[in-house]
């Protein structure tokens, strides 16, 4: 039992990434654009959902799949036309077909009557009534088979009965020569009697073979029981197929038609080619004429020795073995028997907790070599030499090995990129904008914790752009822009951090209307003057929203207030950047991973702190003609020809002992997300540490300038310094005449006043 339970997890876990697939090919369906490459991969993933769940019995996620790929094989069949409509549909049915998952996940049953709709609008597009179709008749016997043949106009099962009394005497329907510039395969097709329980059906089978050139089927009645011992679960039937192929189809293209059914059949495939032609002609005795191929030898006896090497036919029979469908021949139609090397996806599935603990078994082995180091550090130059070097690779070492195991965590962004188009089709339809959505740096990796919390803050960012940001199409139009909105979604890496942007081309942030809102609801004092940027900042208050009326998109005020605690929850800042009449910028900073980081450590008084390596451009010690003191303002310091900012942390943070003056300590010039510069005056750099990331905010409180805390090699707890947030503190806490002065610098904020700032904090 405890092996069927793990089964059925790989097979839930595999058919949520399939129902994603499909999902984003739905959502690339358009009429009249339609790529079939697109419909062939939703249907083999509907497909391999009905397969996994027969095995299971899951018997009304079967039934419901069936007519998910029933309506999807005539797309590809060209059968059905796309329109919005069955795109529509069809996107509910994923979605329905997804509910039955969970219900099967939870091994609970789907409430009476949950598939009828769903299903009555998938058989309007079969052309079929709501009721269930008539049971087909009982005669012919290969009829019965198949019900859903019976309209199948190119009637490839009619010229399968037709050669039925061939198939018993073993000899095939149709020989003689092959035409130039075909290739003929011999596909033997034996089912194994349960294949239809797990959900699987030959028809598709026979044709996508169809497909692939012109096909003759001949139906093998000989395992057919009498009609007494007949068992209608159970499939009787086998099949020759004697395909006519274009040499551009391969091996490959076969074993893919028969990839879901493997493990449930013997096929065997064989493949002839024309005589090559002779050029200039001889004479007919001067030529040595090829050993002559008997094609009846080859349908009944597929595995047999291959032909000499002179003989046009290339035989490659075999039974199918688990995974041959997935498999690659190096050669085409002429490969040689049992050849099935090629490249293949050497992947393992491992449940993340393992993942976890490993990350941070690798966390502990850092701190563990950081100690060791620590302690050798005092020892005498020249001795223990031997240790010394052995200590250097076991750092270069757990450095590699941090490094794999992070790259194991991470993941590309896409995976959440590839739910937003979904969201922008159904908030321009619920608002009745016309909305494209461009997105870009989707292969760009972060670690997965991060992405699995990035859903749900993109979602309120991109709903608030078109609810709130984008003009209707007659006003877009009127003003001189097109009638579709844009929205770009990016991803980067930027200063050792990942950055989201969402910009959208819409009308701005309507300030007034921001700020009147604001003082309307309580939020600030009337009379307050605030900038641009403390008036953007206002939507991210708790309960602020300026749409008049409440919505399923808008007008609680809870969604902005969402993102920015769920940004602030990993670490991470966000920013807003908008010009009237041109559009906004939103922007997410947040780490690439949770776990490890490489930093330089630095003292300040008799405390440690950790910068970020990735921030850090250069440490220097300042000349006096090189610091300037701007009245009422800051201190600053020319760098490299441009004035820095000076931020001197031990007033920043209250720290007692600290030296004063920054042409006696150091300079720590770092550089933020946004390519803004600030120059921290520090006591000295004691040296670069691979570090592990302890969240401060989990196991004590959010600290404004802090990212994270790390244990040092000695011990000592540091905090890890968040830079820009260093330059927010660094720009509010300077005022007044005497702001230079260490009595006028507050230390750690009081909550109260943190609550403020995080208020008005951006990147």
């Amino acid at each position: 039992m405890d092996d069927l339970s793990r089964f059925k997890q790989t097979y839930f876990d595999e058919s949520a990434e399939l129902l994603a697939v499909a999902e984003a090919g739905l959502l690339r369906l358009a009429p009249g654009e339609v790529d079939m490459d697109e419909v062939n991969a939703i249907f083999r993933a509907v497909h391999s959902i009905k397969g996994g769940g027969g095995a299971f019995g899951f018997n009304d996620l079967v039934a419901f799949a069936h007519e998910f790929e029933t309506v999807m094989d005539g797309v590809r069949n060209a059968e059905i036309p796309v329109t919005t409509e069955l795109v529509d549909t069809l996107i509910r049915a994923n979605d329905l077909l997804a509910r039955l998952l969970s219900h099967a996940s939870d091994e609970t049953e789907a409430p009476a009557g949950t598939t009828d709709d769903t299903v009555a609008a998938l058989r309007r597009f079969l052309g079929k009534d709501e009721t269930p179709a008539e049971e087909p008749p009982a005669a012919p016997p290969p009829a019965t088979v198949y019900p859903d043949d019976e309209d199948d106009e190119a009637g490839i099962f009619g010229d399968a009965l037709a050669a039925i009394q061939a198939a018993r005497d073993d000899q095939p329907a149709s020989g003689g020569p092959i035409p130039e510039g075909k290739v003929r395969w011999t596909i033997v097709f034996r089912p194994k009697a349960e294949l239809l329980l797990s959900g699987n059906e030959p028809t598709y089978m026979l044709r996508a073979l169809r497909r692939l050139g012109e096909a003759e089927v001949v139906c093998h009645l000989d395992k057919l029981p009498s009609l007494r011992d007949l068992d209608a679960e159970l499939l009787h039937l086998s099949w020759t197929v004697t395909l006519l192929a274009d040499p551009q189809v391969d091996r490959a293209q076969i074993d893919d038609v028969f990839e879901f059914v493997a493990d449930d059949c013997d096929i065997r495939i064989s493949a002839e080619a024309p005589p090559p032609a002779v050029i200039p002609p001889v004479e007919p005795a001067s030529v040595p004429q090829p050993a002559p191929v008997s094609t009846a030898a080859n349908l009944p006896q597929p595995a047999a020795p291959a032909a000499p090497p002179t003989t046009p036919a290339a035989t490659t029979s075999g039974s199918a073995k688990p995974g041959d469908g997935a498999k690659r021949p190096n050669g085409g139609a002429g490969g040689t028997g049992g050849d099935h090397s090629g490249p293949t996806t050497h992947t393992i599935r491992v449940d993340l907790d393992k993942i976890d603990r490993l990350v941070n078994m690798v966390g502990e082995m850092v701190i563990t070599q950081a100690m060791i180091a620590e302690h050798l550090r005092d020892l005498p130059p020249g001795q223990f030499q031997e240790l010394l070097e052995g200590l250097e690779g076991l750092a270069q070492h757990t450095r590699e090995l941090r490094e794999s195991v992070m790259s194991i965590r991470a993941q590309p962004v896409s995976s959440v990129f590839s739910r937003m188009p979904r969201l922008v089709r159904e908030c321009a339809a619920m608002t009745g904008k016309e909305v494209m959505l461009v997105t870009s740096g989707e292969t760009t990796e972060v670690d997965k914790t991060v992405v699995e919390n990035l859903v749900d803050p993109l979602t309120h960012m991109i709903r608030n752009s078109i609810d709130h940001g984008l003009e209707g199409p007659d006003e877009r139009e009127r003003i001189g822009k097109p009638r579709a909105g844009t929205v770009h979604l990016s991803a980067a890496h930027r200063s050792g951090r990942i950055v989201i942007e969402v910009t959208d081309d819409g009308r701005g942030i309507n300030r007034a209307k921001v700020l009147s809102k604001a003082i309307e609801k309580g939020l600030v004092q009337p009379g307050a003057s605030l900038s641009d940027e403390e008036i953007d900042n206002l939507i991210f208050l708790p309960g602020f929203s300026t749409a008049d009326q409440v919505s399923n998109l808008s007008g609680r005020g809870v969604g902005m207030d969402v993102v920015r605690r769920n940004i602030s929850s990993l670490g991470g800042r966000i920013g807003v950047y908008s010009t009237p009449g041109e559009g906004s910028r939103f922007v997410l900073s947040l780490p690439l991973t949770l776990a490890v980081l490489d930093g330089m450590v630095i003292s300040v008084g008799e405390e440690r702190f950790v910068l970020p390596l990735t921030n850090i451009v250069e440490s220097l010690r300042p000349k006096p003609a090189d610091l300037h003191g701007l009245v009422n303002k800051c201190d600053v310091m020319m760098a490299r020809g441009e004035y820095v900012r000076l931020v001197h942390l031990h007033r920043l943070f209250g720290i007692p002992k600290a030296i004063d003056d920054a042409t006696k300590g150091l300079v720590v010039l770092v550089e933020t997300e946004d390519g803004s510069r600030l120059g921290l005056v520090v006591d000295e750099v004691l040296g670069q540490q691979q570090v592990v990331i302890k969240s401060l905010e989990a196991n004590f409180r959010r600290l404004d300038g802090v990212a994270a805390a790390t244990i040092l090699g000695d011990g000592r707890v540091a905090l890890i310094l968040d830079v820009a947030g260093l330059r927010e503190m660094s720009r509010h806490n300077t005022s007044g005449s005497d702001a230079g002065s260490p009595s006028a610098s507050p230390s750690l904020p009081a909550p109260a006043d943190r609550s403020d700032q995080r208020q008005r904090q951006t990147v």
